[in-house]
Order: C-alpha cells, then sequence, then structure tokens
C-alpha cells in the first residue's frame, strides 16, 4: 500500500521541508491518494505531484508566519483532524516598474500554467480597485488547493500614490533561477520532470512567494496606506501568501468555536450571490517589519501580516461537483483582514 511518506510526493516535500516537517504536514493536511503519484522511484514525476508539492510547502511556510493558523491547526491534529487546503492568496502590483520581476500576476502565471493550473476565472473587485484571479488545476481540481492572484494596478490610483509605489518596488528582484526555467520548460512540454529536478524547482518556487524588494520608506508607506491598506501590505509582504484557508463543512461551527476560544475572528460570514461559497477569516497578527525613515536610519514598526481563512463550498448550481468559483463580494470582504 502506497502513503504519502512511501510515495513521489512524499519524497518531494522531504527534500524540501526535510522529514521532519513533511511528517508534520502529513498529519496536518489531508491529501487524497490520487495525488500521491504512485510509488516512490517513479521517474519521471507527473506535474500534479509538483504541483501538490508546491501547496502543502506553501502552506507549512504559512504557519510558520501566522501563530493563529498554528494553534487553530494544532487543534484539529489533537482531534485526529485534518486541514482540507482550499486555497492559498497573494498580492501583485501592476502599472509600473517593478526591477527584474515582472509585473502583476505575469511572476506567478509563468510558474503555474507550467504545474498544470489555468486561469479559471478573473473578479473585479471595485471596492478595492484591483482585479483577482482564479487559478485552478486542470488535472485535479476539487483536490489541489486554488490559488486567488490577485492584481493592484496603480495607475488607478492618485499620481502621488504611483510615484510612492513605483519606489517601493521598483528594484524588486526576481528569485526564479535559470535552472528552475529549464524544469518549467520540460512541465510544459512532458508534463513531468525528473525527481531531484524537480525537488529543486518548488524549494526555488517557494521563494517566490515573499518580498523580493528592499524595506520601503516610511514616508511612501504612508501615502500608501492613505489610499490603499492592500498596497501599504504588498510594501512589507511582498507576494508572500497573504492567507491560506481550511475547507469545512459547517463554518458557522467552526467561526463561532473560534470565536468561543477567543481567537480574533471576522464579525460576520460573507455569503456569496449563489449561496454555495461562504467566507470567513482571522484577523491579521501584527508583524514588525523594517523601514527606512527620512534621516536615513533603519526602525521596526508594526504593521498587519498575514491571516487564515476559513470556507465551505455546496454543490454547483448548474456543474457537476463543487462549486470551486470565487466572488468578489467574499474575497473584498476577507481582504480588508489585513487592515490595521
Amino acid at each position: 500500500m502506497v502513503t504519502l511518506a512511501t510515495s513521489p510526493l512524499g519524497s518531494l516535500l522531504e527534500a524540501v521541508l526535510g522529514q521532519e516537517r513533511m511528517g508534520e504536514c502529513a498529519t496536518q493536511l489531508l491529501v487524497p491518494d490520487v495525488l500521491f503519484g504512485g510509488h516512490v522511484g517513479s521517474e519521471p514525476v507527473p506535474r500534479h505531484v509538483g504541483a501538490q508539492a508546491l501547496m502543502m510547502a506553501l502552506f507549512a511556510k504559512s504557519l510558520t508566519e501566522v501563530p493563529l493558523a498554528r494553534s487553530y491547526v494544532a487543534d484539529k491534529v489533537a482531534r485526529s483532524e485534518r486541514v482540507c487546503l482550499d486555497h492559498g492568496a497573494l498580492r501583485t502590483v501592476k502599472g509600473t516598474s517593478s526591477g527584474d520581476l515582472p509585473t502583476g500576476q505575469e511572476a506567478f502565471s509563468r510558474l503555474l500554467e507550467p504545474l498544470g493550473f489555468f486561469e479559471a476565472d478573473s473578479y473585479p473587485l471595485g471596492g478595492l480597485r484591483m482585479l483577482g484571479h482564479g487559478w485552478r488545476h486542470r488535472d485535479f481540481p476539487e483536490q489541489i488547493a486554488q490559488l486567488f492572484v490577485s492584481e493592484l494596478d496603480v495607475r488607478d490610483f492618485s499620481t502621488r500614490f504611483q510615484e510612492a509605489a513605483k519606489n517601493v518596488v521598483s528594484q524588486s528582484r526576481d528569485p526564479l533561477s535559470d535552472s528552475s526555467k529549464d524544469t518549467l520548460d520540460q512541465l510544459r512540454s512532458a508534463g513531468s520532470a525528473p525527481m531531484d529536478a524537480l525537488a529543486m524547482l518548488i524549494e526555488n518556487l517557494l521563494a517566490c512567494f515573499g518580498r523580493h524588494h528592499p524595506e520601503a520608506a516610511w514616508a511612501d508607506y504612508a501615502i500608501l496606506r492613505e489610499e490603499s491598506p492592500e498596497m501599504a501590505w504588498i510594501a512589507t509582504e511582498g507576494n508572500t501568501f497573504n492567507h491560506a484557508a481550511d475547507r469545512v463543512s459547517d463554518l458557522d461551527a467552526v467561526a463561532q468555536a473560534q470565536k468561543d476560544c477567543g481567537r480574533p475572528m471576522k464579525e460576520t460570514i460573507e455569503r456569496s450571490r449563489s449561496g454555495t461559497v461562504c467566507q470567513t477569516a482571522f484577523r491579521a497578527g501584527m508583524v514588525r517589519r523594517r523601514f527606512r525613515l527620512e534621516d536615513g536610519q533603519i526602525e521596526e514598526r508594526e504593521v498587519p501580516g498575514s491571516f487564515f481563512e476559513f470556507i465551505s463550498r455546496g454543490e454547483h448550481p448548474e456543474e457537476r461537483g463543487l462549486d470551486l468559483r470565487f466572488d468578489a463580494g467574499n474575497a473584498q470582504g476577507i481582504f480588508r483582514m489585513t487592515r490595521s
């Protein structure tokens, strides 16, 4: 019998995270057998295994950054329950120079498409002056977590804001290595890659989900925060996982249980117009980040960090299977969790 530990997925995770953290992932996350990828030693490794390994590694990274998520997941594990990772979210910037890094979601579409993801839909977030993009896996859309990649176009804001945004992101570096680009090309053409190359790729892709520009000047941050708390968040956190989400069956019960624990929750549950997608979340914890002051000194100040979300999905009203869509209204309500 193939288990996670004896599968290509387990070997890939162990190579990227180490044996101890791979074991933690195995106890924390619900992973369908179909994603294991066969027996250890199976070569080459199919793209869906790489996609699942990336999402699991991003989840593990998110737990190190969100204390409330760690506590919630520990409670589930203690009850012999596991997280069903529904999606992860990140924010990007377009409409200005971003140094060596491609602008907007182009920085991530080049990573996601070779792993088997496709853009299933887009969601105008008018209240935030952003555009969201839902990325879903072609091979296992219900089993592999989606990504919600949002874009903020600085051209929709004031000239003063645009200048501050340019100051922040114009010196971004591109963490994607040449060897990773080669492996992505192989995945794109063949749908699979050797284990060693895939492990190196996933490790490098993890680095892409971070901040790639220098610490912001406090004066620029203050300008950005006035017009867009979301852009201010990008100034300190970059392309870090904004949140990960647990897919649960009874969202109302989960939300009430977390409130009863005294954990800072969103007051209300966001419900889609179809009624099939409902979401709520912990409020983002505060983190300390470095800023450049006008006198050239560096000072740490407290700003909002990442958070953790809960989502329930009903059956699609018109198609077979779960309703895997996102909802623009829900998303805008959830995004406000990172406002201080």
